[in-house]
C-alpha cells in the first residue's frame, strides 16, 4: 500500500470558512510526518523540512530512526514506535532529534497510530520545537491566569457584539455569571447599563481599530443595586496575526472611590464658589426684604430647589436680644425662591405675612434650639411638621418634596429666624455637607439681616423725630394756598436735615421757610428742630427776613453744628408783596400764568453758622395765581448730572399746563426723584389767591 492509497488525492473540503495563514498552527510551525508500519517515512510536510532540515526527496522512503535519531537513542525509539503501532496507539513527549546539519533539537512530539480502509497501519507524528511550544504555553498560561485572577473585569465580544467570554471579575462587577453573558448581545445581557453608549463605542472600535481608553461610565448593577458605581472602561479591537478582525476586548475597572473623591472635590469647589458668590450677592443694601430675597436666591438651585427666609416677628420690633425657650413661634415671611415652577412655592408663607407655628413644627424647633433640623428622607408625617397647614402639606407632597433642611439665622448670639430649604427635583437627600454649607450661608446672611433690622429701627427713629419736628398739616393762610411734601432719604444715616415751615404772622402775613442742615441722622434732625424752633420764635418778632437770618446765623454758630442753608420769605396779602432772604440756599422758582417759569435772582448769601455774614432782603410783587416754589437740594441734585441741567429740568416741569398744587408736588417728586436717592427732600409751594391790588416791583433791602 502506498501513501496515495492511505490518503485520497482529493479529500473532501471542510465545511465553513477558511483560515488565513498566521494562526496558532503557523506560530507553532507544527510539522507532520507519517511512517509506514516498517518505520519508513511515507509523508513529509514542508514544516518538517523546516524543522529537521531535510527536503521531502531526502526524507521520503528512508527509515526515520536512521535519519533523525542519534545512535544511542535508536533502540528506545524503536521500542516507542512498536508501542504506538501495537499498544494504545498514542505517545507524547519530548525527544532529541538530529537535524541535517548535525545539531540536536529538542522536539515535542504527539504520535498516534493511523489505520486506513485496508487495515493498513501508519504512525502520524506531529512535532514542533519544544522551546517555541513552551513559550506559547507560558504565554497562554499567563494570559489565562491574568484573565481569571485579574481584579479588572475583562470580556471579549465577537463582531456581532455577542459575549464570547467574561472573566470572574466582570461576573462580580455585573452580578451575573458567565453563562448569562456568553452568547448574548451586550444590550440583552446587561440592560441595566447604558448599553446604547457601550455598543456605540464597540462599533466605533470595530470600524476604526483605534482603542477607546478610560471611558467613564456610571450606573447600578445587580451586584449592588442600591449603590451607584463608576467604572473606567476601555475597548480594544482584537485581530489575528494576519489582521483578521475577531471582535472587541473590554476592560472594566471599578473607580467608584476615585469618582467619588473627584466628585467631592468638584462639589467642594462649587460650595466655595457659592459661599464667595453669597458674600458678594447678600447684603448689597440695608433693606431687610432685599437682603432676605438675596439669601433665598443664592440658595437655589445649587443647594435647594425651594428656599424660604422667615424672621421672628418679635425680632423686627425688639431693641435687645430675644431669647426663645419654647413655642409657639410667630414668623414673618420675608422671601421665597424656587429653581423652577412648583407647587411648593404655593405651600410657603407669602412674603409679608405673619404665621404662627406650634412647638412640634420643625422650623420652631430650629429657632428654639438654635440648631439645624435635617430630614434626609421626608415621609408623609414629616410634611405635617414642615407645612403651615394640611393643605400646604398636600401641595408639598404633590411637588415631590423628599428632603428638608432648616438652619437658624443667628447674628451676635441672637436667633433671628430660619432659612428653610426643600428638595424636589434634586434626587440627593440633604447631607452633613449641605447642612454645613447652609449654615455658612445663613451665618453670613444673618449678620446682614441684623444690620438691616437695626438700620430699619434707626431709620424709623430718625423719621419719627424728623416728622415730629415738621409742621402737621399747616392750614392755608390768608391770600395763599399751600402744598408741601417731605420725602426721607432711603438710608437711615441720611435722614434728618431738611425741613419746611409755614408760620402765621400778624397782619395776615405768612412766613414761608425751607432749610437744610448739612449732615444726616438723628443729630441733623435734632439740629433742624432747634433751628426751626428758633425761626418760629424770631418770626413772632415781625423782623425783616434778612434780620431773621442774621439771628439764626449767630444761633447756629453758637451751636457749633454743621452748615445750614435756608430760605426765609414773608408774604403780605394786603401789599401783594413777598420779602425773601437767602442763606446759601438754591434759588426759589416763580411760576406766573402765561409766562415761562424762572429762578428768582435773589442774593444767595452764606449758609447759616459761618458767622458775621450780611444777608439781603429782596421784595417781590406777586400776582393772583402766581406760584412760589421753595425746595431743598435733594429734589434736584444728582451724582451724574450738573446742577444747572437739573434746575432747567425743574423749570420745564413747572412750565406744564396749570395743575393743582398737590398735582404739581407729585409730578416734581415723581419726575426728579429716583429710587435709592441718598438725600431727603422738603418741597413747599405757595399759590397767591385772587386779589384786586396791583403788583409792585422787586427791590433789594439791606438786613
Amino acid at each position: 500500500m502506498c501513501a496515495a492509497d492511505a490518503f485520497p488525492a482529493e479529500p473532501a473540503r471542510p465545511k465553513g470558512g477558511t483560515s488565513e495563514p498566521g494562526g496558532l498552527f503557523d506560530l507553532l510551525s507544527v510539522a507532520a510526518v507519517v511512517l509506514d508500519s516498517y518505520g519508513r517515512i511515507a509523508l513529509w510536510s514542508p514544516q518538517a523540512e523546516e524543522l529537521f532540515g531535510y527536503t521531502a526527496e531526502q526524507a521520503l522512503g528512508r527509515f526515520a530512526d536512521r535519519l533523525l535519531v542519534h545512535e544511542q537513542h535508536v533502540e528506545l525509539v524503536r521500542q516507542l514506535f512498536a508501542e504506538v503501532m501495537v499498544g494504545d496507539g498514542n505517545w507524547a513527549g519530548a525527544f532529541p532529534v538530529r537535524r541535517k546539519d548535525g545539531s540536536t533539537l529538542l522536539v515535542e512530539f504527539r504520535n498516534m497510530r493511523l489505520e486506513d480502509h485496508r487495515k493498513e497501519l501508519y504512525a502520524l507524528g506531529l512535532a514542533t520545537d519544544q522551546a517555541t511550544l513552551l513559550r506559547v504555553e507560558r504565554d497562554l498560561a499567563l494570559s489565562t491566569r491574568l484573565v481569571s485572577q485579574s481584579p479588572i473585569g475583562l470580556a471579549v465580544v465577537d463582531t456581532d457584539l455577542r459575549y464570547v467570554s467574561v472573566n470572574p471579575a466582570l461576573e462580580r462587577i455585573n452580578g451575573l455569571p458567565a453563562a448569562e453573558h456568553v452568547g448574548r448581545h451586550v444590550r440583552d445581557a446587561v440592560p441595566f447599563l447604558d448599553t446604547e453608549a457601550i455598543e456605540s463605542a464597540m462599533r466605533e472600535v470595530l470600524a476604526t481599530g483605534v482603542p477607546l481608553l478610560d471611558q467613564e461610565s456610571v450606573g447600578r448593577t445587580p451586584a449592588d443595586p442600591d449603590r451607584e458605581h463608576a467604572w473606567s472602561v476601555s475597548f480594544y479591537r482584537l485581530e489575528s496575526s494576519n489582521g483578521e478582525v475577531l471582535g472587541v476586548a473590554t476592560s472594566v475597572v471599578d473607580v467608584t472611590e476615585r469618582y467619588r473623591a473627584t466628585a467631592e472635590v468638584v462639589q467642594a469647589r462649587k460650595r466655595l464658589a457659592l459661599v464667595a458668590d453669597a458674600t458678594i450677592r447678600i447684603g448689597t443694601t440695608l433693606d431687610l426684604d432685599q437682603t432676605a430675597r438675596e439669601l433665598a436666591a443664592v440658595s437655589v438651585p445649587e443647594l435647594a430647589d425651594v428656599a424660604a427666609v422667615d424672621v421672628l416677628d418679635s425680632v423686627l420690633n425688639a431693641r435687645g436680644a430675644i431669647a426663645i425657650h419654647e413655642g409657639p413661634a410667630v414668623f414673618r415671611a420675608l422671601a421665597v425662591a424656587a429653581a423652577h415652577p412648583t407647587d411648593a412655592v404655593r405651600a410657603a408663607d407669602p412674603p409679608g405675612e405673619v404665621a404662627r407655628y406650634e412647638t412640634d413644627r420643625l422650623v420652631t424647633q430650629c429657632v428654639i434650639t438654635g440648631r439645624p433640623v435635617r430630614v434626609p428622607h421626608v415621609e408623609s408625617d414629616d410634611l405635617l411638621r414642615i407645612a403651615r397647614s394640611p393643605e400646604a402639606a398636600r401641595l408639598l407632597a404633590a411637588a415631590g418634596v423628599h428632603s428638608y433642611l432648616a438652619v437658624p439665622l443667628i447674628a451676635r448670639g441672637e436667633v433671628l429666624g430660619a432659612l428653610d430649604l426643600k428638595r424636589t427635583r434634586n434626587p440627593e437627600p440633604f447631607n452633613t455637607d449641605d447642612e454645613i454649607l447652609a449654615g455658612e450661608l445663613a451665618a453670613r446672611a444673618a449678620v446682614c439681616i441684623d444690620n438691616a433690622r437695626w438700620y430699619q429701627q434707626v431709620r424709623n427713629t430718625a423719621l419719627t423725630l424728623q416728622r415730629s419736628l415738621l409742621p402737621q398739616q399747616p392750614p392755608d393762610q390768608p391770600g395763599l394756598e399751600i402744598a408741601y411734601r417731605y420725602e426721607p432719604a432711603q438710608a437711615a444715616s441720611e435722614v434728618g436735615g431738611d425741613w419746611f415751615d409755614v408760620i402765621p404772622l400778624t397782619g395776615d402775613k405768612t412766613a414761608l421757610v425751607v432749610g437744610d442742615v448739612m449732615g444726616s441722622g438723628i443729630s441733623a434732625a435734632a439740629t433742624m428742630g432747634q433751628l426751626r424752633t428758633a425761626t418760629r420764635t424770631l418770626a413772632e418778632l415781625d423782623l425783616d427776613p434778612a434780620q431773621v437770618l442774621r439771628h439764626l446765623d449767630r444761633i447756629a454758630d453758637r451751636m457749633g453744628q454743621t452748615i445750614t442753608t435756608c430760605i426765609y420769605a414773608v408774604y403780605d396779602p394786603h401789599q401783594s408783596q413777598c420779602l425773601i432772604s437767602n442763606a446759601g440756599h438754591l434759588p426759589p422758582a416763580l411760576v406766573r400764568p402765561g409766562l415761562p417759569p424762572e429762578l428768582l435772582e435773589v442774593p444767595t448769601g452764606a449758609p447759616l453758622g459761618v458767622g458775621d455774614v450780611n444777608f439781603q432782603t429782596t421784595a417781590l410783587d406777586l400776582r393772583p395765581h402766581d406760584d412760589l416754589v421753595l425746595y431743598t437740594d435733594g429734589l434736584v441734585e444728582t451724582r451724574d448730572q450738573a446742577i444747572d441741567e437739573r434746575l432747567q429740568t425743574l423749570l420745564a416741569l413747572l412750565a406744564a399746563p396749570p395743575r393743582s398744587l398737590e398735582e404739581t408736588c407729585d409730578v416734581l417728586l415723581h419726575s426728579l426723584r429716583h429710587p435709592g436717592d441718598h438725600d431727603d427732600v422738603a418741597l413747599l409751594i405757595a399759590r397767591v389767591g385772587p386779589g384786586p391790588r396791583p403788583g409792585r416791583r422787586r427791590r433789594p433791602e439791606a438786613g
